[in-house]
């Protein structure tokens, strides 16, 4: 029988391209990384100090701000260094602690949006019963049941994916450790792994969007009964930031992980997952910030009162 050796680490094998190139990628993933730090810091600073945004719908916005920043902070800072280094090297446990920590942080985002949506048919279609649906402590609970089921998936897909065999074999074609490019270099049989990749991913999304899709279709039924053009302009307007998100989080997870066959072109993951783990981590808070009155003038009220201060 052939022996292996166990392998203890990783090589981030990133975008391979010219010297030059690798020098205006790592350019471009420290800007967009800079501004999502400052973007999604500022949108739950402003939200914290402002007592007019003290509301569910801040509440889960701070939250998807901070989830933004976290997994954002466990992919581009190690990207970054690779770029510009030859130890394109990771630990067997980094690799293991940077797949959990995403993983957590991604599922944990798709329930938030869940959750948000709900809080927009509660607010829309039912405000009569809104405070008592959205209570502190009801979205307090929201919260921490989408980190529950965020951790539950992220357990079982980092325990799936780490208890494969990696037989000599460890580099990685991809900027972070992933599942599709994990599977790809293991040495023993994946079909369960890709199965239950499959099947968890498709499981998250068809939850989410069935809650978000029932929640918007009941909004847009109580929009149109509203006899003037304005009212429906502005009551549907609370929506748009949310269903933008959305469309941009739920199209790249599903073309990355929900569809047979995606494991198959380490080149195009790639490429999609530069845009959710760092693309739209960077437009979230620009999306709210610019398409909502209230966050423009808690900003504003926030600037003025920090600059009477000093």
């Amino acid at each position: 029988m052939q022996e292996y050796s166990r392998v203890t680490e990783f090589i981030l094998l990133g975008f391979r391209t010219a010297p030059d190139i690798q020098i205006l990628l790592f350019l471009f993933f420290l800007l967009v990384y800079v501004v999502i730090v400052v973007g999604n810091s500022s949108m739950i600073i402003v939200i914290r100090m402002d007592s007019r945004l003290h509301t569910p719908m801040y509440f889960f916005l701070r939250n998807l701000s901070y989830l933004d920043l976290c997994y954002s902070t466990v992919i581009a800072p190690k990207a970054l260094a690779t770029f510009l280094s030859k130890d394109k090297k990771i630990s067997y446990n980094g690799c293991a602690a940077q797949f959990f920590f995403f993983a957590l942080c991604v599922g944990t985002e798709g329930f938030l949006l869940a959750v948000m949506a709900y809080d927009r048919f509660s607010a829309i279609c039912s405000p009569f019963l809104y405070p008592v649906r959205m209570s502190q402590q009801v979205c307090v609970h929201l919260v921490i049941g989408s980190y529950i089921c965020g951790g539950l998936n992220s357990m079982v897909q980092t325990g799936f994916t780490f208890s494969l065999r990696f037989c000599g074999e460890n580099r990685l074609d991809h900027f972070f450790c992933d599942v599709p490019a994990l599977i790809k270099i293991s040495c023993v049989d994946t079909s369960v792994n890709e199965m239950v990749l499959f099947i968890l991913s498709s499981l998250i999304i068809v939850t989410t969007t069935t809650v978000i899709l029932v929640s918007y279709a009941y909004i847009l039924s109580t929009v149109l009964k509203i006899p003037s053009t304005h009212g429906r302009g502005k009551t549907f307007s609370t929506c748009s930031s949310h269903i933008t998100v959305v469309s941009l989080f739920y199209g790249t997870v599903f073309f990355m992980y929900a569809q047979p066959g995606a494991i198959s072109s380490p080149e195009k993951s790639k490429i999609i997952a530069v845009f959710y783990t760092l693309i739209i981590p960077m437009l979230n808070p620009l999306i709210y910030s610019l398409r909502n009155k209230e966050v423009k003038n808690a900003v504003k009220r926030v600037l003025l009162r920090r600059l009477s201060f000093h």
